[in-house]
């Protein structure tokens, strides 16, 4: 049956990666504000591992990257159309990859977090008046500065990036009340930021936490552990040696799941 966009968004398989900074060759100012001499590239990146070099950013020919921003145009000024009758494309084009420019709509269509923000116009504004409980933001204002601190948006304490950042945290605190706050959703939440707008990210952060990831960032990280066994049973059927070396060396799936989950 083909699908319409509706609050689910699309079901499309992935992975993440987990986005660390790694690099000490590359310093920041005295505020933590990246200095001047300091090169940026194309995605804001001044340092550390997730800075591309030249070569990478010159990997797509531009005009195949501007053939696909077209595509990609079309398909979100019709979005409805295109997941009504053309769903399987759709799931096709984001395999080949979304354009830099066009990802952060690209996200917020894909995720149902547009249908999400549509459904709730002016929470995010009164989530954002919220005071917030003090334990949560005591927790999340110490996270702020470890958030991509070589990105031009997060590298100056206190700047536009980093409210923007925990105005989207706290938010969710509020939303989410009876969840709270999980050090692993600031990264996510970092990287939305650099591809939308407060509002928008907020949004899809509640999509990714409320449909793809249910229960990952619950007290008791049950969704988490569950995973893990179904892991390390998928493990015994596909590579029962090393199912069977893990054993035997006592490596539980709690010890690696969090760093790979989240």
């Amino acid at each position: 049956m083909a699908k319409a966009e509706q609050d689910d968004g699309l079901e499309i398989g992935g992975s993440t990666e987990k986005l660390t900074d790694g690099e000490k060759g590359t310093s920041l100012g005295s505020n933590g504000s990246i200095t001047e001499d300091k090169p940026v590239d194309k995605y804001g990146f001044s340092g550390g591992r997730q800075q591309s070099t030249r070569k990478e950013a010159e990997e797509i020919p531009t005009d195949v990257l501007r053939l696909r921003e077209v595509k990609w145009l079309d398909m979100l000024n019709n979005w409805d159309k295109w997941m009504a009758k053309k769903h399987k494309k759709v799931k096709e084009r984001c395999q080949k990859g979304i354009p830099p420019s066009l990802r952060g709509r690209a996200w917020l269509y894909l995720t149902g977090g547009k249908a999400k923000k549509e459904q709730n116009k002016g929470m995010f504004e009164k989530l954002e008046k919220h005071p917030g409980d003090p334990k949560w933001l005591d927790v999340i204002e110490r996270d702020l500065h470890r958030q991509f601190p070589f990105h031009e948006m997060f590298a100056s304490k206190g700047g536009l990036g980093q409210q923007d950042l925990s105005g989207v945290l706290k938010a969710y605190t509020v939303y989410r009340s009876e969840e709270g706050y999980c050090q692993a959703q600031a990264p996510i939440a970092a990287l939305l930021l650099m591809h939308m707008p407060a509002e928008d990210a907020f949004w899809t952060l509640v999509q990714i936490c409320e449909k793809y990831i249910p229960g990952y960032y619950s007290t008791g990280l049950e969704a988490i552990q569950l995973d893990g066994e179904i892991l390390f049973s998928l493990l015994r059927r596909v590579s029962p040696v090393a199912h069977r070396h893990l054993k035997k060396q006592k490596v539980e799936p709690v010890l690696y799941m969090t760093e790979w989950f989240m």
